[in-house]
């Protein structure tokens, strides 16, 4: 028996026991739609009740993409993101809340644009 054919089972062995254990970690993150409509009605204030805000003071969020909310969402949480409003929002979340509130917006139809209609020359 050669060193590589001692070493295949082994590796194979290494890859499924990875595969199996990160399987909830994949599985545990994914947002419910419903439940983050439910959650929604504290953004709406700021945001619009579609997520699209016509006050170009906050951001448009219908329709970015789900991770990049959920980050957003925990920097807020965590203080790593700087913004006393979103702070005091985010501060009650949970894992789960931040997973189901990006997943809903992800979903909604987006209206992103750049700012010039807004801007004052």
């Amino acid at each position: 028996m050669n060193q590589h054919s001692r070493i295949r089972p082994v590796f194979t062995l290494a890859l499924l026991v990875c595969a199996l254990l990160s399987a909830p970690v994949f599985a545990a993150g994914k947002g419910n739609l419903e439940a983050g409509k439910q959650k929604s009605l504290p953004c709406q204030a700021c945001h619009g009740t579609d997520g699209n805000s016509i006050d170009p003071m906050y951001p448009r969020i219908s329709g970015q993409y789900a991770d990049y909310l959920a980050r957003t969402m925990r920097e807020y949480r965590d203080g790593s993101r700087n913004n006393p409003i979103m702070a005091g929002f985010a501060a009650n979340l949970s894992d789960q809340d931040i997973l189901d509130l990006a997943a809903y917006y992800a979903a909604l139809p987006g209206k992103l644009s750049d700012l010039k209609p807004f801007m004052k020359n």
